[in-house]
């Protein structure tokens, strides 16, 4: 179990997600968050110092 989440009803969440967004938009939704995901990893491991340049420096990068 994961977090007391079993099988069936990891089942259940997935099959009512493809109810919802349909088989075609899956890859878009699973694209989507794995960008997320790296962004905010990529966030999390920058250094600090970053936070001294100017904004618009820091977009250009």
């Amino acid at each position: 179990m994961i977090g007391g989440i079993g099988m069936p009803e990891l089942i259940i969440i997935l099959v009512i997600i493809l109810i919802i967004f349909g088989a075609g938009k899956l890859p878009e939704i699973g694209a989507g968050l794995g960008k997320g995901i790296k962004n905010f990893k990529k966030a999390t491991k920058e250094p600090l110092e970053d936070k001294d340049k100017d904004p618009e420096q820091i977009e250009k990068d």
